[in-house]
């Protein structure tokens, strides 16, 4: 379908220093652009590496009717949580604020894998309570294990109706993940600003930030072009913003994600690559997903299920569905920015990072974005 890498690199030998650039810290984006989709975009021809910038108004143009754009329509929870220990003993006051990040559901019902901070003091067995506003206490949490760098199991003691009312209480009393490398704290419009407009499926921890440039009004674009639109759910991990390390790209051992293929996202995908029509992926997010799948199944055998995956994609990977990517940049030394070197080659994608720099793009999740074809 789209085959390895333009340069035919292997992991092989590659280091995670070989993943490295200069990036001056004012191009970090610390905030969104006053309006959606007026990003820059670096446009790269992955046969050649040849680069030129444009705007992400242009993105619908670069469409081809017939195209098969893949979007992830995971939705952002405010996973980012302050509660107070409390001692055994009935009769204390809850002391000390914890900050809680969720980073998943657990496999038993009411309980989450997350990072404490600081944790060092957290045992196995402390309550941790969570006040709202007001003082009152709406959650509580028993910490059922213990894990390394902070990581722990905690057992939530929810309202009856469990599910639908334990995220009513995250949307009242949680705060928006952003990701550690912007230095603020979240706003009242990063609620709606750090997640994409097409959010649907609730349960990541971080945005698939791709899809933070579209607009209603683009899709239309899009679809007005004959470009076909499919979308898939993969529930975004702190792990991806986790450092690496090892030093050596094939001791790489990368975070899970859940991730659902819909009956009709299951479909629409099959009869694109039996027709050689190009998938066009939103995010590397997507990529994971549909290039996992087509792993286990063949890029035109794909069922319906939901599962978790550990793909890790770095330099000669097979593509088996991907034809072209929408991207932000990656941070370097990252997995992400790995996948995207598999993708087009990694001294191309240093080169264009350099261009990038040079040309005071905006990097990262808040930033501009790459369409990679």
């Amino acid at each position: 379908m789209s085959g390895p890498g333009a340069e035919g690199e292997s992991m092989k030998g590659l280091r995670v220093a070989d993943f490295d650039y200069d990036l001056p810290e004012e191009l970090i984006a610390q905030q969104p652009l006053p309006e959606r989709g007026e990003s820059r975009m670096l446009v790269m021809d992955r046969s050649t590496g040849a680069v030129r910038d444009g705007r992400f108004a242009q993105f619908p143009s670069l469409l081809n009717p017939g195209d098969l754009l893949v979007l992830n329509d995971s939705r952002v929870i405010p996973a980012r949580l302050y509660a107070r220990r409390t001692l055994r003993r009935e009769r204390e006051k809850p002391t000390g604020r914890i900050e809680v990040m969720l980073t998943e559901p657990a496999a038993e019902p009411n309980q989450w894998r997350a990072l404490v901070r600081p944790g060092r003091k957290i045992a196995i067995g402390e309550r941790l309570v969570f006040p709202a506003p007001s003082g009152e206490i709406v959650l509580q949490a028993e910490v059922l294990e213990r894990g390394p760098f902070g990581e722990r199991l905690l057992e939530f003691a929810p309202p009856q109706d469990a599910t639908d009312e334990f995220f009513s209480i995250l949307d009242h009393i949680g705060h928006v993940p952003l990701p550690p490398y912007i230095h603020r704290t979240d706003a009242d419009a990063d609620r709606e600003r750090y997640q994409t407009v097409y959010a649907r499926e609730r349960g990541s921890v971080a945005a698939p930030t791709a899809g933070l440039h579209f607009t209603r009004q683009t899709l239309e674009a899009i679809a007005a072009r004959g470009v076909e639109i499919a979308r898939v759910t993969l529930h975004v991990g702190l792990g991806t913003f986790a450092p690496i390390r090892v030093e050596h790209v094939d001791e790489v051992r990368l975070h899970r994600e859940r991730y659902t293929l819909s009956a009709a996202a299951a479909d629409t995908l099959n009869r694109a690559a039996r027709e050689g029509r190009r998938i066009v992926a939103v995010g590397t997010t997507v990529v994971r997903t549909l290039e996992s799948i087509a792993q286990k199944m063949g890029p035109s055998k794909l069922e319906p299920h939901s599962a978790a995956t550990e793909i890790f994609i770095s330099p000669g990977f097979e593509f088996r569905l991907v034809g072209a990517l929408l991207t932000n940049f990656h941070l370097p030394q990252s997995s992400l920015l790995m996948l995207v070197s598999a993708f087009a080659g990694r001294e191309r994608i240093l080169a264009a990072y350099r261009h990038a720099v040079q040309a005071r793009y905006r990097f990262f999740s808040y930033g501009d974005c790459m369409f990679i074809a």
